[in-house]
């Protein structure tokens, strides 16, 4: 299991949407991109998926940009995932055309097991938590000792 570039700048570019929430400003592009470190033409293709999902909605004009499509409390890591890698789990399942034994049986139930376990750690998470864990990490990084 690995994160992919995809999700891991589509979560990077909701983080930075979820820092600004309470503003209620939209945030162009350009600027995700610069403060997260993605590139413009990648995030735009993102953001596009994410917008179909209703995790972000956009808003047009001169002020225009985009927004949560909802609050990030009620944003979890998985939903994001599943939105842009989809939701099949059984992908590992499916018959290669080797004979299925016994033996690989138990690794597949073994894998799923593995699989749903790390869905249900994504579910727990929220773009808020992310925010207050960064937020408590720069904190620390900060302090110094005497």
């Amino acid at each position: 299991m690995e994160l992919s570039c995809k999700s891991e700048y589509a979560l990077l570019a909701l983080l930075e949407l979820a820092t600004h929430y309470q503003s209620g400003e939209p945030l162009q592009i350009r600027q995700i991109a610069a403060q997260q470190n993605i590139p413009d033409r990648y995030l735009e293709q993102l953001l596009a998926t994410l917008r179909r999902c209703g995790l972000v909605r956009s808003q047009r004009g001169a002020k225009g940009g985009y927004l949560l499509g909802r609050e990030p409390w009620k944003i979890n890591l998985f939903e994001v995932i599943c939105c842009l890698e989809g939701t099949d789990s059984q992908s590992a399942q499916k018959d290669s055309g080797n004979k299925i034994t016994l033996e690989s049986t138990l690794l597949r139930e073994i894998w799923q097991e593995g699989c749903h376990a790390a869905n249900a750690v994504l579910q727990r998470y929220t773009l808020q938590d992310l925010c207050e864990k960064r937020d408590a990490k720069r904190q620390l990084d900060i302090m110094y000792y005497i």
